[in-house]
């Protein structure tokens, strides 16, 4: 079953939160523990609660806390987005989300409200949280005063839309619903839509119980005093009247539920609007909003106190008559967590036209297998920190290397070995501003251990009759110290390659730490997060051209870290045949690398040769290879050389939006060592240290 679920609106005024009351009813009634979750709200005056935060925690009893259940204010949040820094405002949001999933079973989101003044940006930001939340999404499409036509081609825009941003559409409600033949729509809306299972698509018609204000509502809203009738503020308020005409021309524009608006200082207006409430000749308004701060006079004040119950409520607020009615065009009728009529209309309209059944059924069913780059990286750190390694830098004289190091320290994902000369590398992480002061700091030539090192180097190289004066210079090397700081156990792993070369940073591996058993090479895979999952394809690193035993050695490992990483491996061996389409020596390679890999591993899911298309486009798998369980869904693509491998990767990583390359991540060694590229960013180098963390982690059976 899906552990989430999101739910946004495509414009303000939606009835979201209508939707939210019926959806979290729905999953009370199945799930034990459901915790609720807004990523981002309104700024509320006066320190004032989250609208709808407050009308959930008020009805349902969660057991949670109102500071859990969000992350950013729409300020806030635009902010960030505008100076550059979107990863951090997802990075927080993804941890305050976690937080709560650790409490809840089942975790309801709701989106913004569409009141931020750009709806664009608000749109953008919810895909990208729902899609980085891992969340299905159910739509909430405002239909109000709209014909059949625009409701049909906004909703199906908007869905398209959500699933071009790699989001998982679970379904749409069209609400406030007001034309006719809404059965003919929703068929109309189904037809266009190709993906499957299609998009849940229901309609709820138009209720003025739920989209119009009360007097309290109003009272509320305004912030306004009341000065008579506090018993008939739930009296429904279906427009406004501002009336500025003489009594005679003003009685002829009162309608049902009008809410008369008038200076304080207009007993005349006053009088008549109480007085039309008691005549059967006219309709009967809402209430009297008195501005200007200006109360009745006091004769008309003994007047009114003289009746006997005042019919309608009367309100009194400072501002003038025009600021006024401006506040009031942007009010309408919220669910108040008081208002307990209104909360049964809102569950009953629900209810009634929602098949709860159907859609409780497609969320059992539900769990999205889209993995968004934000999702895994922040995944990666998470599995690293929960049992934290000892990871060795060699180039202890990079920045970037002394700026990731701070980083990693900051958020507790490893401890971290800094190799160098000591002096130089307090001087630059002064320079730097960095606080260092949780890092070890190790000049090889002075450290206790090098002697030992140095003995242990020439056991290991005797057969190549290797001198003292040798061996101490190499282990002089940072690279060669870290890689034994490895072997020794005094670290966990290893990351290089900032300053240094691919041959640099694995020459040393393979003469101290070497191969696994039964592995006769090291190769490598990079994790291809594009927008809605993560790939892994191998090598395209390492080996220029294995051979076909290799190869399958390549596959085999290759399915093993993308198990560890939590890819589930489905794995393709790439060729320019699917099946026995092609013919010629290269072909034949990977038919043969096929045939050893299923030998070696018969319970990995594996097929070859496969070309790209077949590999991972189901539609064309259907027609190549229908019978596969494999073509049109791998995971991990193992490529027959290293020149296609190394330009598939940088193909793909170059033209695929949002996607992000990590790696390359080295395998088949006996210990965790990987290389950095030497045009490798500060993030690179983050993400680097966490896979080798969590590589040494699987190691020791952790993982």
């Amino acid at each position: 079953m899906a552990k989430n679920l999101y739910i946004t609106a495509t414009e303000s005024r939606s009835g979201k939160s209508a939707v939210v009351l019926g959806v979290m009813q729905l999953l009370l009634r199945d799930i034990r523990k459901v915790g609720f979750f807004r990523p981002i709200i309104n700024t509320t005056p006066d320190e004032r609660r989250d609208h709808d935060i407050n009308l959930v925690l008020s009805q349902f009893y969660l057991g949670i806390r109102y500071d859990e259940t969000y992350a950013y204010t729409i300020e806030e949040a635009r902010e960030l987005v505008n100076n550059g820094q979107s990863s951090i405002l997802m990075e927080n949001i993804f941890k305050k989300y976690k937080a709560l999933e650790a409490k809840c079973d089942f975790i309801l989101c709701e989106g913004t409200d569409f009141e931020g003044g750009s709806p664009a940006f608000e749109f953008d930001i919810n895909a990208d949280i729902a899609a980085n939340l891992g969340a299905p999404v159910l739509i909430v499409s405002n239909a109000s005063q709209k014909g059949s036509d625009e409701i049909v081609g906004t909703t199906q825009l908007t869905i398209e839309s959500f699933e071009e941003k790699g989001v998982d559409v679970l379904g749409c409600i069209i609400n406030r619903v007001e034309v006719e033949n809404v059965q003919g729509m929703i068929e109309t809306l189904k037809d266009r839509f190709h993906t499957e299972p299609k998009p849940l698509v229901y309609v709820i018609p138009e209720d003025d119980n739920l989209g119009r204000p009360t007097v309290a509502d109003v009272m509320n809203w305004l912030d306004a005093q009341v000065l008579y009738g506090k018993d008939r503020l739930e009296a429904q308020v279906d427009d406004y009247v501002i009336a500025a005409m003489q009594i005679g021309n003003f009685l002829n524009y009162i309608a049902k539920g009008s809410l008369i608006v008038a200076p304080g200082d207009r007993d005349d207006i006053i009088l008549a609007s109480l007085a039309s409430r008691l005549s059967s000749s006219y309709p009967d308004i809402a209430g009297v909003l008195l501005t200007g701060g200006i109360a009745p006079s006091k004769s008309v004040s003994r007047l009114i106190e003289g009746w006997t119950g005042v019919p309608v409520p009367v309100l009194l607020v400072k501002d003038a008559t025009y600021p006024t009615t401006r506040t009031l065009n942007n009010l309408y009728g919220k669910i108040d967590p008081d208002n307990q009529k209104k909360i049964a209309s809102a569950l009953g309209v629900f209810e009634s036209s929602v098949d709860t059944d159907e859609l409780r059924d497609r969320l059992a069913t539900r769990r999205s297998s889209k993995i968004t780059p934000q999702m895994f990286e922040y995944s990666l750190i998470e599995k690293a920190k929960a049992r934290k390694q000892h990871i060795v830098l060699p180039e202890g004289v990079c920045d970037r290397i002394l700026r990731a190091s701070e980083i990693l320290m900051r958020r507790g994902v490893v401890d971290v070995t800094l190799l160098g000369n000591e002096d130089t590398v307090h001087k630059m992480a002064s320079e730097l501003g960095l606080n260092l002061s949780g890092a070890n700091i190790v000049q090889p030539d002075k450290s206790p251990l090098f002697d030992e090192y140095v003995d242990s180097f020439m056991e290991m190289r005797k057969k190549k009759g290797i001198s003292v004066e040798v061996a101490r210079d190499t282990m002089v090397d940072e690279t060669y110290f870290g890689t034994m700081m490895v072997q020794k156990g005094h670290a966990d792993g290893m990351v290089s390659g900032a300053i240094n070369t691919t041959a640099h940073t694995i020459r040393p591996a393979f003469q101290i730490i070497k191969t696994k058993p039964g592995a006769s090479i090291v190769s490598s895979v990079f994790l291809m997060c594009l927008k809605d999952r993560v790939l892994v394809f191998g090598d395209c690193a390492v080996n220029p051209n294995p051979s076909a035993d290799q190869l399958a050695e390549i596959a085999i490992s290759s399915a093993e870290t993308a198990r560890i990483f939590g890819v589930e491996p489905r794995v393709a061996m790439m060729s320019y045949s699917t099946g026995a389409s092609g013919k010629g020596a290269d072909v034949e390679k990977v038919i043969e690398a096929t045939r050893i890999a299923k030998e070696r591993a018969p319970q990995l899911l594996l097929e070859g040769p496969l070309q790209y298309d077949a590999a991972i486009d189901p539609s064309v798998a259907k027609t190549k290879l229908p019978d596969s369980q494999v073509a049109g869904r791998a995971t991990v693509f193992v490529f027959p050389d290293l020149n296609t491998g190394n330009n598939t990767y940088k193909a793909v990583q170059r033209s695929a939006a949002q996607s992000v390359a990590i790696g390359p991540v080295l395998q088949g060694l006996n210990k965790p060592v990987n290389d950095l590229s030497r045009g490798c960013t500060i993030p690179d180098i983050v993400n680097t240290v966490a896979i080798t963390a969590i590589q040494a982690q699987a190691e020791k059976g952790l993982v």
